[in-house]
């Protein structure tokens, strides 16, 4: 038996003993884990240097570098995201009536984890506490295998939660991380399918392509974030603003920051004047339509099939647009499933907006930053799916469970 054969078959078995563990179990678990985390924060953090040194030595963007950044902030937000994980309602073995038979059979569907899922993630440590929270929450074990960027922080924030789990006499390897970055590794995790249930890529559209061409296990998608901002010529101008600057410079290198922004022609002329001030202030690079240049000093023209771009940095694509209509069609082309957003106070089209807009997360006057388990109730995510497999949008302890019949009889036979 290979290595990740061996890997993969010793999760299985680990899930069968997470899936049976009770609420209780799991919310001790969870909390002892975000105290090591804690406890352990110099250990990860001396791991996270080793790794952004070598990120600089690589020259690797500054989008990259502020996902593999780690800091006593980001590591007490991964404790409080297991904590809040600890607390969410337990949804495994909860049970949907589904009604008597006429032959006297009762039927029902019960949440169920869905065994072992397999995380496949680039330079994001946060990931492996995030990751394991979500599956420990809902009955699962989890593989994590991190790009080589990230390796010493991700294998660091592991042995921690893995000296929690035999305090708890837990098996270990219901959290494993391959400390192998090989590809040829990788392309044969992705071939587990008898131990492994669940894909779950998260990073560039290279891995999510490799990935998806190469598994034989469900995979849940999430290619990239290319998310807009349309105000409407019905919008709050000084909301629009926030709404705009809120998501684009924030933070530039998440899937949720803004990429494009769509004005209403009726609104430009009074809206895009203050963008140009406060873009040019904080060094916003600014690519636009024809429309768009009177308003800028310094714009680099975009023909209208040259949208689409995930920049992930202090640049965005600006385009205005004749209507609503001009609007939509430009988000179904250009957008990417992820998250979409409307600025206006006419209430008919925003409800129109949410209904219309194909993508997984649809906001009406607030900031796409939003767009992110922890703030949308979930308490962390494990990836926003921007394919309609069995969820859409940012994943949390549900999106990682299925539902199985249970029917009762008393002797009952088809004739």
């Amino acid at each position: 038996m290979s290595l990740i054969t061996t890997i993969a078959s010793k999760a299985a078995q680990a899930a069968k003993v997470m899936a049976i563990q009770t609420s209780k179990d799991k919310a001790l678990l969870l909390n002892d884990m975000a105290k090591a985390l804690r406890n352990n924060s110099t250990i990860i953090l001396q791991a996270n240097a080793l790794d952004i040194n070598f990120a600089q030595e690589k020259s690797l963007s500054e989008a990259m570098l502020d996902r593999l950044q780690l800091n006593e902030a980001r590591i007490e937000d991964m404790a409080i995201g297991l904590e809040t994980v600890a607390e969410i309602p337990d949804v495994v073995g909860t049970q949907r009536e589904q009604g008597v038979r006429p032959n006297g059979l009762k039927i029902s569907k019960m949440r169920v984890p869905l065994g072992v899922i397999c995380m496949i993630y680039e330079a994001r440590p946060n990931v492996t506490a995030d990751a394991a929270g979500l599956c420990i929450k809902s009955g699962n074990a989890v593989i994590l295998r991190g790009g080589k960027e990230a390796l010493n922080s991700s294998l660091a924030i592991a042995n921690v939660l893995q000296k929690v789990l035999v305090q708890h006499q837990l098996p270990k390897e219901i959290v494993t991380v391959i400390d192998q970055p090989d590809r040829a590794l990788m392309t044969e995790l992705l071939m587990q399918k008898d131990h492994i249930d669940l894909v779950i890529p998260r990073g560039g559209e290279g891995l999510i392509n490799f990935v998806s061409e190469n598994s034989q296990i469900p995979v849940i998608q999430h290619y990239k974030g290319v998310c807009h901002l349309f105000v409407d010529e019905k919008a709050d101008i000084d909301k629009a603003l926030a709404l705009l600057l809120n998501g684009k410079t924030q933070r530039t290198g998440v899937c949720n920051a803004l990429e494009g922004l769509l004005v209403h022609q009726k609104v430009a002329n009074k809206f895009l004047p203050l963008v140009a001030k406060r873009f040019e202030e904080l060094d916003v690079k600014v690519n636009g339509c024809p429309r768009t240049a009177p308003y800028f000093n310094n714009i680099v023209p975009l023909t209208d099939s040259e949208f689409g771009e995930e920049y992930l940095s202090l640049e965005i694509a600006i385009r205005v647009v004749d209507d609503f209509g001009q609007a939509i069609e430009h988000i179904d082309q250009f957008g990417s499933h992820h998250t979409e957003v409307i600025c206006t106070e006419d209430q008919q089209k925003a409800m129109n907006f949410q209904r219309l807009v194909d993508a997984s997360v649809v906001m009406v006057n607030a900031s796409s930053r939003f767009s992110d388990g922890s703030q949308l109730g979930l308490g962390a995510e494990i990836g926003i799916a921007t394919s309609k497999l069995h969820a859409y949008g940012p994943m949390g302890i549900e999106s990682l469970t299925t539902e199985k019949y249970l029917v009762n009889g008393e002797g009952q036979v088809r004739a």
